[in-house]
């Protein structure tokens, strides 16, 4: 009998010892299955961008680390802070990577993004008639350039600016009349300004060698703005998947910018995955995923997008790397993104949780968000005589198939 109770004490003493161990696991993987609210996103597009925020005092956002089924199988993770306030992933580049990423970030389960803010934080090439390399911009639209007809600049005829029309147009400055919705994309103008005034609170690195390499641009009174040193702007970013160079793209895809927005976009810097970034918080917004209003668009300016007098295309592109923006670039995503990272953490309770109020319309060219404003481009406003109706999806050519 005692031999008994000694076994039954003995197996109950370690039944209880390996509950205990399992205790642990258990809770740390119901941790792991937490739904995470950040109020600050960030969105890089490849290591250097996305390395510029580790190892910083303000924050470490390697505490917590969430597989996202659907992200890139280079960059699978979503990396936040311990208490996921705030929170960044990388995309991987081109607007494919960037639209799959962010598609499967907005309906992943571990996050409420209700009230995020999305801050694309990315390095970009640089219109010298508006600003210089290691400027920081934010932009109000993101206008997908590459999204027309396109001839060889070797067969279009002498009377072409460039071989860039717009979809379904006839000539270079007739608005497109092919429309498939991801044309432009207008952010929140108030929040754009909020956050230029943020960076402007840093101070932006420079290189000597971006400071020996912006005077060769001083010959042309048009790039007075090349030529100074680096700041902030509000200007506008173009999106291709195509990296360019050369005054004659630069002049088409500032022109195309100037048509989309009904004349108020002045086009400043170049990206591979803004648009697409766009178009997937647009459809996570109609369905009430996140708030569009509260997305920012900053990049920092690595090198020209055009040579300077004298010199050419293509060794303005393929030896980029000699202007010496791009080190600069990378820092100032960190030095100015820091302070709009924090400004909306330290104002949250008085300004932020509640959201900016937009004064512009924000959305794209259909008015799919019907936020009650009606959109301040596109040819239903451009054109009493253009409705949305009679503008095709695509026109189709049958010497084509």
């Amino acid at each position: 009998m005692r031999s008994f109770t000694s076994l039954a004490l003995v197996a109950a003493t370690l039944s209880s010892a390996v509950s205990a161990s399992l205790v642990p696991a258990r809770i740390q993987e119901r941790a792991l299955e937490y739904v995470v609210k950040p109020k600050v996103f960030i969105i890089s597009m490849f290591d250097p961008e996305a390395e510029i925020w580790y190892n910083i005092p303000e924050f470490n956002l390697l505490e917590l680390n969430v597989t996202v089924p659907g992200f890139s199988p280079l960059f699978p993770d979503a990396h936040c802070t311990a208490d996921g306030e705030v929170c960044q992933l990388i995309t991987g580049e081109s607007e494919i990577n960037a639209a799959v990423t962010v598609s499967s970030l907005v309906r992943s389960p571990r996050f409420d993004l209700t009230t995020t803010y999305f801050m694309v934080a990315g390095i970009g090439g640089v219109n010298p008639e508006v600003a210089t390399i290691a400027s920081v911009t934010f932009a109000r639209y993101a206008i997908q350039v590459a999204l027309q007809y396109e001839f060889s600049q070797f067969d279009i005829p002498t009377n072409y600016t460039s071989g860039y029309i717009p979809q379904g147009s006839d000539s270079a400055d007739e608005y497109p009349q092919s429309i498939y919705g991801t044309e432009v994309f207008e952010f929140n103008q108030d929040l754009q300004k909020i956050a230029a005034n943020f960076a402007r609170k840093a101070t932006l690195n420079d290189s000597d060698d971006a400071i020996v390499y912006r005077a060769n641009y001083a010959p042309n009174p048009l790039y007075a703005a090349a030529v100074a040193g680096p700041a902030v702007y509000e200007c506008d970013v173009a999106t291709s998947d195509t990296y360019f160079s050369g005054t004659t793209l630069g002049t088409a895809f500032g022109n195309y910018t100037k048509l989309v927005t009904n004349g108020t976009g002045v086009y400043c810097t170049t990206a591979q995955e803004d648009n697409a970034t766009g178009e997937a918080l647009l459809r996570a917004a109609a369905e009430k995923l996140v708030d569009f209003s509260r997305i920012i668009v900053m990049r920092t300016a690595s090198d020209f997008d055009r040579p300077y007098p004298g010199e050419a295309a293509t060794t303005n592109l393929l030896y980029s790397p000699g202007q010496g923006g791009f080190p600069p670039a990378i820092q100032n995503i960190y030095l100015a993104g820091i302070e709009v990272v924090t400004g909306i953490l330290d104002g949250w309770n008085s300004t932020f949780a509640a959201g900016v109020n937009a004064s512009n319309y924000v959305g794209d060219i259909f008015g799919t968000l019907q936020g009650g404003k009606t959109q301040d481009f596109g040819p239903y406003v451009f054109s009493n005589a253009v409705t949305k109706r009679s503008i095709p999806v695509k026109r189709t050519y049958t010497h084509r198939y």
